[in-house]
């Protein structure tokens, strides 16, 4: 099933169980627009619908590159409009935030360069397959910019504070080996395989309970956020709860049975 058609800025597609989100701007390095945002926006509406059928979300993109930034030209166009400038602005990390508090794991795959905006998206999603070529990096403070969709909180937190700064204040780019050694990324793959890698790894997240995953994503989050004495009661709390769910009974069976689950939630 695929929506939209050759001038959308996001194409949406399924294989399978697994919901694709796909940049097609590659004639501007797939650059973030407020109507990317709406798509990717539009494509959440659709995915965590209940009964979907949707159990993990791939984002890739078209052409060379993953994603270089926000659009320029349409920041440009905004700047004289104060009002409408903050909502590009706004909108843009309502839907990160958004894709990073979803129940469903969110996995991107990127290639050549994923720089600036292209990076707050990429920190937004939950696993990142990066081709063996690909760069990695933060221009905004070298261009007299910070970043506005969340990139200097979570770039922080996923990397470490001096990492993170460096990376910052030198807008230097990092290969993909480096931002593996870092945690930036959690796979890398040749070029050529980029894109089934990280669809075979949707489909195998696809088999696990969405509750569970649900859960422990929440945890995991939360858990980044807060302290950690707030994040183990939660996790008391959640686990207490998730023990009385079928889906643990289903694990139970399938264990005891030496079996593979199967999974209606």
């Amino acid at each position: 099933m695929q929506t939209g058609n050759q001038a959308s800025p996001v194409v949406v597609s399924r294989s399978g169980t697994v919901g694709i989100i796909e940049l097609a701007r590659p004639e501007k390095f797939n650059c973030l627009s407020m109507s990317v945002h709406e798509g990717i926006e539009a494509a959440l509406d659709e995915f965590e619908q209940p009964g979907s059928g949707v159990r993990a979300i791939l984002i890739r993109a078209q052409g060379k590159h993953f994603c270089t930034g926000a659009d320029l030209d349409e920041v440009k166009s905004l700047r004289g409009d104060p009002a409408r400038l903050k909502h590009f602005i706004a909108y843009g990390h309502g839907v990160l935030k958004r894709l990073e508090r979803s129940d469903l794991p969110v996995v991107a795959a990127c290639q050549g360069l994923t720089l600036a905006g292209g990076s707050e998206l990429m920190l937004a999603c939950d696993i990142i397959f990066a081709a063996k070529d690909a760069r990695f990096g933060d221009q905004h403070a070298q261009f007299g910019l910070i970043p506005g969709w969340g990139g200097s909180q979570r770039m922080p937190r996923i990397v470490g504070l001096r990492r993170g700064l460096d990376l910052f204040f030198s807008a230097r780019w990092i290969d993909a080996d480096t931002a593996g050694q870092w945690g930036l990324v959690n796979y890398v793959v040749e070029p050529e395989q980029l894109g089934e890698a990280a669809l075979a790894y949707c489909t195998r997240l696809a088999t696990r309970s969405r509750i569970g995953i649900a859960t422990m994503k929440r945890l995991a989050r939360q858990g980044m956020e807060g302290s950690s004495e707030a994040g183990l009661q939660l996790e008391e709390d959640l686990a207490s709860a998730a023990l009385l769910d079928d889906d643990v009974s289903e694990g139970l069976a399938a264990f005891e049975a030496r079996r593979t689950p199967v999974f209606k939630s």
